[in-house]
């Protein structure tokens, strides 16, 4: 399928629950519609915004069949733009299962219960873990983050248990 194209405004949350500060797109529906006709769940996306490839990208839905995607620090940075910016959008529905990080996975190997409670969360959340980790720039911050990771499942924390937990000791993660 040919990628949809259009131009969008990034956006940023006040205070709205779990998304307060996330920086955003909003897609509106019929171009949804065109990526992927008579959806209205959750789904992954592939393309650009302006020059910068993306894929693996979570359009949500908002009601009105109006979608979002969340813009992270990365993608940000890599644009170079703030909220209130303009930018080409560029999106097709990506199709490629996500794989979750090796060295992550190899690690849980090593820690049953972490691998236990690893294993009873909803995909999604598995792969908070494993983008979090993957997004890492350096090796040193990736093996940090395996490490925070496993610790957390250990205690059977989820991804948001685990960061406020990191927060609280003022770790630079």
């Amino acid at each position: 399928m040919k990628p949809v194209q259009f131009t969008a405004t990034l956006h940023k949350f006040d205070k709205q629950g779990e998304k307060t500060g996330w920086t955003y797109i909003e897609v509106p529906a019929d171009i949804v519609q065109k990526i992927k006709p008579g959806n209205k769940k959750s789904f992954r996306v592939k393309g650009k915004l302006d020059e910068y490839k993306i894929s693996g990208v979570a359009l949500i839905p908002m009601g009105g069949g109006i979608f979002i995607m969340a813009i992270n620090a990365v993608m940000r940075k890599s644009i170079g733009k703030r909220h209130g910016a303009m930018l080409k959008v560029h999106l097709q529905e990506d199709q490629s299962p996500f794989a979750l990080n090796k060295d992550f996975i190899a690690c849980l190997a090593d820690e049953p219960v972490a691998k236990e409670f690893f294993h009873t969360l909803p995909g999604s959340h598995q792969r908070y873990f494993s983008k979090w980790i993957d997004d890492a720039k350096t090796d040193p911050t990736k093996t940090k983050r395996i490490t925070l990771a496993v610790n957390a499942l250990a205690k059977r924390w989820g991804f948001g248990e685990m960061l406020r937990a990191a927060a609280g000791k003022k770790m630079i993660i």
